[in-house]
């Protein structure tokens, strides 16, 4: 028996009932206060949804390689992965960057976020020209690597996309758009940043071609020890790195709203958790086969994401219009797909019952 969609979403809630408490507890240790707990509370909540916004093409690109995965692989990228996710990119990551960026230890960064959250936002703030770098170039590949493919059979936009398609027997295509647009961003910056830029954005290509390449003898591994047909541990590190690179924005964004890393944590926590569900309710009931256009939204949201993410190391940017920007796309895509369904005779509705 189908599950209804807001079966899909219970441990996410039960999360979110978690993680508000302990917002609150947080909020009153900190302040001492009851406004103090409310704001805390209140910031919490905001964090969520920002997660929620910002990563919902996550949960479609998501959906669509665990179809491919060997359902072991399945299973552990939804319980290892969401540890990772949660724990590693919203606390670890964090941490990471103040301890290279400062060059302290990481109980010295530690101490550092607990005590003088002030100084650690700074620090973060100060590396957020290599993170806009190293994210925009990661998930610009990501999305042309989508769109400049043979094989790929269904077009949403088609005029764009057949020209893309036929790009695709020109070596190095994707690699040469994406150092292009570093060139030129980086043009834009001061003499200051500019080396900086590029050298994440360089170190952002080499990062996802060894991705792939580590990806591709994975899964040839366990397909000679017949472990199964690909989609196992190559897919499952595509998929974190490809998360992580989700995250920067919504990291760094996050520091516009509080200073406590601790808060950070547990708001974006929330949200990822609510990725997790929409990922596995998108592969459970072939959500993306029932709305043919539903992919190329994520797609270009994705590559969107990224444009913003280079402009942002330039201009300031709010999150709220990253995240419109890529709702915005993939709400197209489903009204688009709902169209065309509508017009074949096809129910793609289901879906969401």
């Amino acid at each position: 028996m189908a599950r209804s969609t807001i079966a899909y979403f219970r441990w996410a809630f039960l999360v979110t009932v978690v993680g508000l408490l302990l917002t609150a507890w947080l909020g009153w240790t900190w302040t001492g206060t009851l406004a103090g707990t409310l704001t805390f509370l209140m910031i919490g909540a905001v964090l969520a949804v920002l997660e929620i916004s910002l990563s919902f093409d996550n949960a479609i690109v998501n959906a669509n390689k665990l179809k491919y995965m060997t359902p072991k692989w399945q299973h552990r990228f939804l319980t290892w992965g969401i540890l990772i996710a949660v724990f590693g990119m919203r606390i670890i990551f964090p941490l990471a960057v103040v301890v290279v960026a400062a060059g302290i230890s990481p109980w010295a960064a530690v101490k550092l976020a607990a005590t003088e959250p002030h100084a650690y936002a700074q620090i973060m703030e100060g590396a957020h020209v290599s993170i806009a770098a190293f994210g925009g170039a990661f998930l610009m590949m990501v999305a042309l690597t989508y769109f400049i493919d043979e094989g790929k059979e269904v077009d949403w936009i088609g005029a764009l996309e057949c020209q893309l398609r036929r790009c695709a027997p020109i070596r190095g295509m994707q690699f040469s758009t994406v150092l292009v647009l570093l060139l030129i961003f980086a043009s834009l910056l001061d003499e200051a940043h500019r080396s900086e830029f590029l050298y994440a954005g360089l170190f952002g290509l080499v990062v996802f071609t060894l991705v792939e390449i580590l990806g591709q003898v994975l899964d040839k591994r366990e397909q000679a020890k017949a472990i199964g047909a690909g989609g196992g541990l190559g897919a499952f590190l595509y998929l974190e790195v490809l998360d992580a690179s989700f995250s920067f924005d919504g990291v760094i964004g996050a520091f516009a709203l509080t200073h406590n890393l601790f808060l950070i944590a547990i708001g974006l926590g929330i949200g990822a958790m609510y990725v997790r569900s929409m990922t596995i309710m998108l592969v459970e009931k072939k959500t993306l086969a029932q709305f043919r256009y539903l992919e190329h939204g994520a797609f270009y949201s994705i590559f969107a994401l990224s444009v913003i993410m280079f402009a942002q190391s330039i201009y300031e940017i709010p999150e709220l219009i990253t995240g419109l920007i890529g709702a915005g796309l993939i709400l197209l895509a489903l009204w688009s797909s709902m169209r065309w369904n509508r017009r074949h005779g096809h129910e793609g509705v289901a879906g969401f019952e």
